[in-house]
């Protein structure tokens, strides 16, 4: 990665990033787009707004060079070296094939409490409703809000959500994480079935949820979310589970198998 900065902000030069790729792929919920191309969002509190100014370029609008190393550039994790997970992937036919056609996806590097929130509410649901639902959090509270604020609230207090059923999956993840029965920090260094184990001690939280935290929320690249999408992948392609090149980084590739599958579903027949 290379960056400038100029008088609109940071100026990025980065490959292996696709900017709606990886903002619009269902890995986060608070990023949205505009006519021109680029999008807004946050990572909690902070706000950006980016647009990619041709295939390797990003304009990273109105931010000092500070915040950009502070926050953004780990967030998009310009650190880890995709092209190369993409050439140790494409030993495998079918994910050879995936890596091209989704080849600027990038793992956000999101924070573990608002990730736990954001895909308790994802369950059943689909992207509009689950930002609707996040948007109406963030403006009650004037940003996302912590595991203390939120135990304080229960499921009828949380009912201006319109999140149904799974108010009381929120309030009872905002219990145990406050309190400490829960705690993310620790969670992310255990062995993965036992930190699966220890998120789904949370009400509404099952395998996929648990995933999804800790591949999305916690950078753990060895998780990968199971949906209806990779259930059949595995089902056809990998009956034995993933193939060997993806071990450690499974759940970098299955984003790249999930996108191109959902975008080309014949693949599957």
């Amino acid at each position: 990665m290379d960056y400038s900065i100029t008088k609109d902000g940071i100026l990025v030069c980065q490959k292996d990033f696709d900017l709606e790729q990886t903002l619009d792929c269902g890995q986060a919920f608070r990023w949205s787009k505009n006519a021109d191309g680029s999008f807004e969002g946050y990572f909690l509190n902070s706000y950006l707004k980016i647009s990619q100014t041709d295939k390797e370029c990003f304009l990273f609008h109105d931010i000092s060079e500070n915040e950009f190393l502070d926050v953004w550039k780990d967030y998009f994790d310009f650190d880890t070296d995709y092209g190369e997970l993409k050439r140790r992937f494409s030993e495998d036919s079918i994910l050879s094939q995936a890596c091209q056609f989704a080849s600027g996806i990038r793992l956000l590097r999101q924070d573990a409490w608002e990730c736990l929130c954001s895909f308790i509410i994802s369950q059943n649901n689909n992207i509009p409703r689950i930002k609707g639902i996040i948007s109406r959090l963030c403006e009650k509270f004037g940003g996302f809000p912590d595991a203390a604020v939120l135990s304080k609230e229960d499921a009828e207090s949380l009912a201006f959500l319109r999140a149904g059923f799974r108010a009381k999956y929120i309030e009872d993840a905002a219990l145990k994480v406050s309190s400490g029965e829960i705690n993310l920090s620790e969670t992310a260094g255990m062995e993965l079935n036992e930190a699966e184990k220890e998120l789904m001690k949370i009400k509404g939280v099952g395998p996929k949820v648990a995933a999804c935290v800790l591949l999305f929320g916690m950078h753990r690249m060895d998780a990968y979310p199971v949906d209806v999408w990779i259930k059949r992948v595995l089902e056809t392609f990998y009956p034995e589970g993933m193939p060997e090149c993806t071990k450690g980084f499974e759940g970098i590739a299955q984003q790249y198998l999930f996108h191109y599958v959902r975008c080309n579903p014949e693949k599957l027949k």
